[in-house]
């Protein structure tokens, strides 16, 4: 295995003998002649892929489709019918919920187990727990049985347990989708802290948010096969075709150009008014949304085709460029989001006192009517690390007006929908049911 590879899979393929009967498995254990009384389901199909060390991997699909096999798998907690996993370093891992704890010892108990089951002595342990009983925060129940936990404590205490070994690998399976919602921000703070140490961390998840903003890969996995092993904007566009049965096709496309006058582009450039954030090492310079024709508008319908212009201005030289926009409802609520980076659209460099202009072409989609704000900004790096040069908070509103009205509430109208009455004549029923029955005499 190469010295920068932290997971190796090769030819990887897991299957269960199911049986009809309970009663089948021991007629096939005692036939003197071998007949089988059971079928194959294969919950693991010759799967392959390296995972390099550092990457953060993302692994997605339907339910049942073999990722948690999988996962078990690497850690060895399930044994491959074939094929072979080979990993390099020391794995804490977060498999299904209380995997690995006594449920009959303490959590303090099973804190120490867990960690002669990884190696380390009682002394190296007691130095960890301090830091492990403040992550997980679950006060004197540490002192309890584990049975008695709730879901969201357990995953407390096996999130802190597996942080707090400084593993090289973190593999996490679901678990922390149990947590409460200031738990899981915490342990995503985490794992972005582990990512910039250089831990390789795999993990499965039904959030294309997080898959997207985590992740340097996806794994897309259906039936025990891995269908997809590419960039995390292509492994969510397969999987939405997986989940839906349809053709996903970006709808927001970027082009890059330089300022040129333009007398029908009014630019809103004066931000006094908003809220800035950031270094200013570069500045959003203006922005503007402009229709199909190449006119400024402040009124937009759904299905409209228009360009959310941004002009960005680099103060100094800016190396791996991000811009990108954030639109949002007048509750602040973000409606949808994107960047130059995550639609894959490399803008090289901006050189220092050059102004760039970056064209977002949307459909518009079914918004309800309603007024919405435009938040441009400006970084540089990746997805997962990079430095804010500038954001501007509700720089733009926008008027949108649907040509349909049907919500009363909610954030998108429903297209082709219909209401349909029916008046129910009562003697008409009473005769065709008494026509029946004469025919059934």
């Amino acid at each position: 295995m190469n010295s920068n590879t932290a997971i190796k899979v090769e030819n990887l393929t897991k299957i269960y003998h199911l049986y009809d009967k309970p009663q089948d498995r021991l007629k096939e254990a005692l036939n003197p002649f071998k007949k089988s009384y059971h079928h194959d389901f294969y919950a693991l199909n010759d799967v392959s892929f390296e995972i390099k060390k550092g990457e953060t991997v993302g692994i997605i699909g339907k339910n049942g489709a073999g990722k948690s096999t999988l996962l078990k798998m690497i850690t060895g907690v399930l044994t491959p019918t074939s094929g072979n996993v080979q990993v390099k370093g020391k794995i804490a891992s977060l498999l299904e919920l209380g995997a690995g704890f006594n449920p009959e010892m303490t959590g303090l108990e099973n804190i120490y187990l867990n960690g002669t089951l990884m190696g380390f002595t009682h002394e190296e342990m007691a130095n960890k727990v301090g830091a492990i009983l403040e992550f997980a925060d679950i006060g004197e129940f540490i002192h309890q049985q584990t049975k008695t936990y709730s879901s969201g404590m357990f995953a407390r205490l096996a999130f802190s347990v597996a942080i707090n070994v400084k593993p090289d690998i973190l593999i996490v399976d679901e678990a922390l989708s149990v947590g409460d919602l200031a738990f899981q921000m915490r342990c995503l703070r985490q794992m972005q802290l582990m990512q910039e140490s250089g831990i390789t961390i795999l993990f499965v998840t039904h959030d294309t948010g997080v898959l997207q903003k985590f992740c340097t890969r996806g794994l897309l996995i259906d039936n025990g096969t891995l269908l997809k092993n590419s960039s995390v904007v292509s492994t969510i566009n397969s999987y939405r075709e997986l989940l839906f049965g349809i053709e996903t096709k970006p709808i927001i496309n970027t082009v890059l150009k330089k300022d040129k006058k333009n007398q029908e582009l009014i630019y809103k450039e004066n931000f006094t008014d908003c809220e800035v954030v950031g270094d200013q090492q570069a500045i959003i310079a203006g922005i503007c949304i402009v229709d199909k024709n190449g006119y400024s508008i402040s009124n937009i319908q759904d299905k409209m085709e228009i360009i959310i212009s941004i002009k960005v201005q680099a103060i100094s030289k800016i190396f791996n460029p991000i811009v990108g926009f954030t639109f949002k409802d007048r509750l602040n609520n973000i409606v949808f989001q994107t960047n130059t980076f995550v639609l894959e659209h490399n803008l090289g460099e901006f050189k220092d006192n050059q102004i760039y202009i970056i064209d977002f072409t949307i459909s518009a989609p079914p918004l309800n009517n309603g007024k919405y704000s435009i938040t441009p900004a400006i970084a540089s790096g990746t997805q997962i690390s990079h430095t804010i040069h500038q954001i501007i908070h509700d720089a733009l509103f926008i008027d949108f007006s649907s040509r349909n009205f049907h919500n009363l509430e909610g954030y998108f109208y429903l297209d082709n929908i219909k209401a349909v009455h029916k008046k129910d004549n009562i003697w008409n029923s009473l005769v065709k049911g008494l026509f029946q029955n004469i025919l059934k005499i």
